[in-house]
């Protein structure tokens, strides 16, 4: 089975409306499912990306800047890895994950190897 990044889009604004405990337990059912149907690999939640640290080699250094790597009114508040048959599978699981949190879901396939 491949493996996709399910990565949670929120606006910059913060967390969505509505009531988050009510939308977590929902996020947990669907988690809890996919758990049992063995797509489930890992899951977290990100923070915001004001606590980000960038790492950029240049030449013998590495030079360490605060902030995020690019400026943007959407970012990654949290991501899930799953297993999957193919994309439409995959696709199925989103749907579920973006349907509880009313946020945009991107899925990418993981690369082979």
């Amino acid at each position: 089975m491949k493996q996709y990044l399910l990565s949670i889009y929120q606006s910059e604004g913060g967390v969505p409306p509505g009531n988050l405990d009510e939308i977590m337990r929902e996020l947990h059912v669907v988690n809890d499912e996919m758990r049992a149907a063995g797509a489930w690999v890992f899951a977290a939640g990100l923070n915001a990306p004001s606590t980000a640290t960038v790492l950029r080699a240049t030449g013998d250094d590495v030079l360490i800047t605060d902030g995020p790597y690019v400026e943007s009114k959407e970012y990654i508040a949290g991501f899930s890895i799953i297993r999957a048959a193919d994309l439409d599978e995959a696709l199925g699981w989103g749907s579920k994950v973006a349907m509880v949190l009313g946020l945009p879901i991107e899925i990418r396939p993981l690369e082979d190897g």
